[in-house]
């Protein structure tokens, strides 16, 4: 079944020192529900320790990696999984949209409001000096920050459920990303994250 319905167009989000854009609905035939589902149930999440200031922690997230190529973040190397057909229509959608290529995806699954994703860069030797990232967001929405790396600068936006948030140039150089917390009830929210691993 063909993923496509229409054609979308980035937005531009003006932001010093990199690049940002956003499309609220990434063009799909599917309903974003049959999507969330199906990405909950076909993916094998495994909730990690990671190494961060020479500590060990379980990510408050569960996460699975596929694609093409390994991948080494926070200590831990992570070898993928091939692609699962949804993904892969998923991915050809994003090309699409952002006209960049993609051969690998991080995938994370907040399960509630005390899940989230610790402030950083994806600035890793194997992402390549300017690298393209592509956030597709299924379910519930939650806020992503970026705060820059040398001014006082933050940035909040709402990932909504189906869009579709390209960060590229130099964003990651000058800024770090995350997600925080929240006290209020939250659900079930995925996000893939595709990107090109040289």
């Amino acid at each position: 079944m063909d993923l496509f319905s229409s054609a979308g167009e980035l937005t531009p989000i003006p932001i010093e020192d990199g690049e940002l854009a956003f499309l609220p609905q990434l063009p799909l035939s599917l309903p974003n529900a049959e999507v969330l589902q199906r990405l909950l149930d076909e993916t094998a999440w495994r909730e990690e320790m990671i190494t961060v200031w020479g500590k060990q922690h379980l990510q408050p997230r569960l996460s699975a990696w596929y694609g093409e190529a390994s991948y080494t973040y926070s200590g831990k190397t992570f070898t993928p999984l091939p692609f699962t057909p949804l993904q892969l229509q998923i991915k050809e959608a994003a090309e699409r949209v952002t006209g960049h290529r993609f051969n690998s995806v991080l995938l994370n699954c907040y399960r509630n409001e005390r899940d989230s994703m610790g402030f950083h860069s994806d600035d890793e030797a194997e992402l390549g000096p300017e690298p393209a990232i592509a956030s597709v967001t299924f379910g519930e929405p939650r806020t992503f920050m970026l705060k820059h790396k040398h001014l006082p600068r933050t940035v909040k936006l709402d990932l909504t459920d189906g869009s579709l948030l390209l960060m590229a140039g130099a964003l990651q150089k000058n800024w770090r990303h995350g997600i925080n917390k929240e006290t209020k009830p939250r659900g079930l929210r995925v996000n893939l994250t595709f990107r090109l691993i040289y």
